[in-house]
């Protein structure tokens, strides 16, 4: 997938996660953890998108390597919900595919711009 699809499924995810997050205060009376899930999970789209306008391609990987740091920090806070009992199983699959989805983007974007600065150098 394209950098434009990996900009795209991350703030579709956000977006995802800002209603999880009011859902998870109104309906759980859940402050703490939704609050972490909110800035983390949100926090992954923010650093894709400024990976746009990243300085070099070190800065490019840099970026990218952040948003996937998020990313699994998202995951943590989405199983101690899950696994707390907070929330139930589908709304933490339903998530958590998303979240692996967005991953294995961002996985394979770092791989090929470092593959690609490997090329460059040789």
């Amino acid at each position: 997938m394209s950098k434009g699809a990996t900009l795209d499924k991350s703030k579709k995810f956000a977006i995802r996660i800002i209603h999880f997050y009011s859902f998870l205060q109104k309906e759980k009376g859940e402050y703490v953890m939704s609050k972490q899930l909110l800035r983390s999970g949100t926090s992954i789209g923010a650093n894709a998108r400024e990976s746009n306008n990243a300085q070099s391609a070190a800065d490019f990987v840099n970026k990218l390597s952040i948003a996937l740091k998020e990313a699994d920090e998202t995951a943590y806070w989405l199983e101690l919900l899950y696994e707390s009992g907070i929330i139930e199983q589908s709304h933490f699959e339903s998530l958590y595919n998303d979240l692996k989805e967005l991953i294995a983007l961002l996985t394979a974007s770092i791989k090929t711009s470092k593959q690609n600065q490997t090329n460059k150098k040789q």
